[in-house]
């Protein structure tokens, strides 16, 4: 979820929500402008694209009105504002107008940081909307949206709707309110898969879980579905790799309780007893060839090769091979 600062008044003269999340970054745009009419219905929105915002233009939309009209003024993507806008926009944080709610959407990094110091210098209220790259934040955003709802969901049952969505907040999000809305009680696996079978066994991680325990049939069989479905070939290969680094990682630890060996490799102690079934039969070399089949497969459908169907497959096969290879001669 996104990260506010202490000082949470959506009313604040200033906000500002830093992140690429898109879904994060719209419901900073939403909480403020909520607020606002909830001061005032009558509140003027406007919702500006940096091509939108020209020199001058914020001085307009910021002057003094005879009916001192509350007015929200979002700005996106405020790193790609022009140089003489970003002047205009300076100098407006030295003397913000009353009434108005100044919102500033900047994608974080290098490009239009001295508008994003300026802000924060100015006390911006700042919302931090960062990018959901990892399995694990989308865990944790999809318990925080039950949460929110005032519901309560396993953590099984969480993981599997992670699993059977991918890597869309706002699809996660919406699979939460219907279910929801939808189930009475403590919402468990089953219920999730319930209602998202087909996605599940399409998920990239069903692929990556069936190849890591060596079952060929089922791996490429989970594959094809995957790819028939619509499944990116970079979300299996991403998949992939966490599997098998998951298997080298834990082979490698010393033994002791899932909680303690959570702490240690920064996974849930859930998955620690996973992968833990997972391991058996592989060696550090079944690891290592693993490893470089999903850095092939990853290439492959990245355009390096003509056919990533075919580079998937052969992975898929050979980490599956690997996943039997203690105990082969």
């Amino acid at each position: 979820m996104a990260k506010k600062t202490a000082d949470d008044d959506p009313l604040a003269p200033l906000t500002l929500a830093v992140g690429q999340e898109e879904l994060l970054l719209d419901r900073a745009v939403q909480q403020v402008v909520a607020a606002a009419r909830a001061a005032d219905a009558d509140t003027d929105v406007r919702d500006l694209t940096p091509d939108q915002l020209q020199p001058g233009t914020l001085a307009e939309l910021t002057s003094p009105s005879l009916f001192a009209e509350r007015k929200v003024v979002v700005v996106r993507n405020a790193q790609d504002l022009s140089a003489d806008t970003v002047k205009d926009v300076k100098a407006y944080l030295a003397s913000p107008a009353e009434e108005i709610t100044l919102v500033l959407l900047h994608a974080g990094g290098a490009k239009g940081k001295g508008l994003l110091d300026a802000a924060r210098k100015a006390g911006a209220r700042e919302i931090a909307c960062p990018k959901m790259t990892k399995p694990a934040d989308r865990l944790a955003f999809t318990r925080g949206e039950f949460r929110a709802l005032g519901r309560s969901a396993t953590p099984e049952a969480c993981q599997a709707l992670v699993d059977a969505i991918g890597s869309d907040l706002r699809e996660l999000a919406s699979a939460v309110t219907q279910l929801a809305a939808d189930v009475e009680g403590t919402i468990d696996e089953a219920v999730v898969g319930r209602y998202y079978t087909g996605r599940a066994e399409a998920s990239s991680f069903t692929v990556a879980d069936r190849a890591v325990e060596g079952r060929t049939a089922e791996a490429l069989e989970a594959l094809r579905w995957s790819l028939a479905t619509g499944v990116a070939p970079v979300l299996i290969t991403s998949a992939l790799a966490q599997g098998v680094r998951a298997i080298g990682k834990l082979s490698g630890a010393r033994g002791g309780r899932p909680a303690d060996l959570a702490r240690e490799l920064g996974m849930p102690p859930w998955k620690i007893d996973r992968v833990r079934q997972q391991m058996r039969g592989w060696t550090p070399d079944g690891v290592a060839v693993a490893l470089r089949a999903v850095a092939e497969a990853d290439a492959g459908v990245k355009g390096g090769g003509d056919d990533p169907e075919y580079a998937l497959e052969k992975a898929v096969v050979t980490i599956a091979r690997a996943a039997r290879s203690r105990g082969r001669s």
